[in-house]
């Protein structure tokens, strides 16, 4: 994170007395609700049974502080835990912590400025090792070790003097009051620093392949390019685990994944979940509960500005023009997912309803084209100062619909003298460094860009997060715009509802008008699973629908 980042000038008093307020529509404070059963009738009193969970996708990142996706957080969910977890209705609830902080228990000053974490006393790692705040010190600082590959700086940076006050307390300072970090900490697994601390470089640590956390599931093994298995961990201090296996299997062909589904092969149908083009068979298939579910995901194409064809703006709103958005919606996703014009889940109190609205028009997108100098060549592919208008897009191999996308967005932009090819590769390669180093010309790619219900995107889209020069986040398009970079760090720095929801509108804006993704739908997820089954609870304040595996259990 660049230094203009973290030294963003100190919030008012005015403005961190409102610090509480923010918690109202960004995360509101509870009881620790997680930490006792769920179910009216009485649990089981020890753990029963196995659950088979099929993903799309093969989780390869098993330290949770590394660059990882969506898959990788439904395993690090059942093998670690935060200081806090955020809700499906958008509260922090105290996870390792024994309460959230807040200014009225003296956990926040009033400036923001001043924290005081207090945890639980009755935690212990997976080798029987207690937890204390030894852990969440060395957690902390590992994050921003410039040794280390974290997945994520934007807040930690912030972060001075952490103190250990007590095996069950520390304190810390930051350098500037920064509104979205409690939702980044909600984020933000705990490790074992007596495993890790001893090692020479944490980047390569035989923990990363065999972790060890404080979480309900246990390592147990792990077969590559099929599957990884768990066991129940008895000595969990919250709420389960029912369960005695919990085994993530990977299934890259989502025909595949519907078909064992159906066959009973696998309990749970996890990310990618059920296509939208076998929903009516779904929603009827016998001993199997199928249900619609909204998700933060947006899809989108996602440009790599690195790219010279890319940094033409009229390039980037000649290929939007030319995105039947409403026909991939219609023909391939079955009307389900929900057309957007930005990268915020329209549930946000945050979302931006008034951004101009697309229009597919492919004479505009010839004028656009041809307005910026873009000139038809010999073989119909226009062309600029020597740059081609050609470009790869790039997949997960075995995603029919975003498959059939591709081929649908290649011929349409052929009609504009723009060539498209197609390179798709298997998950693990394709979201490994191919997406972290912005390796890419273009993506086909759902992402959740908030953090939890917090509307801050620093890590996506500030100038700083471009990990391939230096900076640390997910900037993986390269975007840099020094408005929104400016935009970014007020948002941070405030802590009043609607002065942020006036600062990410205008975020929005930007986002919409430079256009560095071309948005296509927020998706409407179909998910299933075997009838008997309790515990599942969708959370859209998480990236994956595993966040409370523990929860998890057969009905009697």
């Amino acid at each position: 994170m660049t230094d203009k980042i973290r030294n963003a000038s100190t919030t008012t008093r005015r403005q961190a007395l409102k610090m509480m307020a923010l918690t109202g529509v960004a995360g509101i404070f509870a009881p620790n609700l997680l930490g006792k059963p769920a179910f009216a009738d009485t649990p089981p009193s020890k753990p029963t049974g196995r659950i088979v969970i099929g993903f799309s996708q093969e989780p390869t990142v098993f330290n949770p502080l590394m660059p990882r996706i969506e898959v990788d957080d439904g395993v690090h969910f059942s093998l670690f835990d935060a200081l806090f977890r955020i809700d499906p209705e958008g509260r922090f609830q105290p996870a390792l912590a024994a309460e959230v902080p807040t200014t009225e228990n003296g956990g926040i000053s009033k400036d923001g400025l001043e924290w005081r974490i207090k945890l639980r006393d009755d935690v212990k790692w997976h080798d029987g090792t207690p937890f204390t705040a030894e852990d969440v010190k060395f957690t902390l600082e590992l994050v921003v070790d410039p040794n280390f590959r974290s997945w994520r700086t934007a807040g930690h940076s912030l972060v001075r003097n952490i103190t250990v006050v007590s095996p069950t307390e520390l304190t810390w300072q930051m350098e500037t009051a920064f509104a979205p970090y409690l939702s980044i900490l909600a984020d933000t697994f705990i490790v074992p620093k007596h495993v890790l601390e001893p090692e020479q470089d944490r980047n390569t640590a035989p923990f990363n392949n065999a972790p060890i956390g404080t979480g309900p599931f246990k390592w147990a093994n792990r077969v590559a390019g099929d599957h990884l298995e768990l066991v129940a961990n008895p000595d969990y201090y919250g709420e389960g685990p029912y369960v005695e296996r919990l085994v993530y299997k990977y299934i890259p062909d989502l025909t595949v994944l519907y078909t064992q589904f159906k066959s009973g092969d696998i309990d749970i149908i996890g990310s990618q979940y059920i296509t939208p083009d076998n929903f009516d068979e779904a929603k009827k298939l016998p001993g199997k509960v199928v249900n619609l579910v909204p998700s933060a995901t947006v899809e989108c194409i996602y440009l790599n500005l690195g790219r010279p064809q890319f940094q033409d703006p009229a390039v980037r709103q000649a290929i939007y023009a030319a995105l039947d958005k409403q026909t991939i919606i219609d023909a391939l996703y079955y009307g389900l997912p929900t057309p957007t014009e930005s990268y915020m889940p329209q549930q946000s109190f945050y979302y931006n309803p008034d951004l101009p609205k697309h229009e597919y028009n492919l004479e505009r997108a010839r004028e656009l084209l041809d307005g910026a100098g873009w000139k038809p060549g010999s073989d119909g592919i226009r062309a600029k100062d020597g740059v081609r208008l050609s470009f790869t897009n790039s997949t997960t191999s075995g995603n029919h619909l975003r498959e059939q996308t591709q081929q649908f967005i290649q011929q349409s932009l052929a009609e504009i003298g723009i060539e498209m090819s197609i390179s798709n590769l298997p998950p693990a390669v394709m979201w490994g460094e191919y997406w972290t180093k912005s390796q890419f010309d273009t993506v086909i790619v759902g992402i959740i860009f908030m953090t939890g219900a917090d509307p801050d995107v620093t890590s996506r889209f500030h100038s700083g997060a471009i990990t391939i020069k230096g900076g640390r986040g997910a900037n993986n398009g390269q975007y840099a715009n020094e408005e929104v970079d400016t935009l970014l760090e007020e948002g941070g720095r405030t802590f009043d509802p609607e002065a942020r929801r006036a600062i990410y509108n205008k975020v929005q804006e930007k986002i919409r008008a430079d256009l560095p993704l071309l948005p296509i739908f927020q998706t409407v997820t179909v998910r299933g699973h075997k009838a008997g089954i309790e515990g599942i609870v969708p959370n859209i304040n998480t990236r994956i629908d595993t966040w409370h595996a523990a929860a998890y259990r057969w009905k009697k």
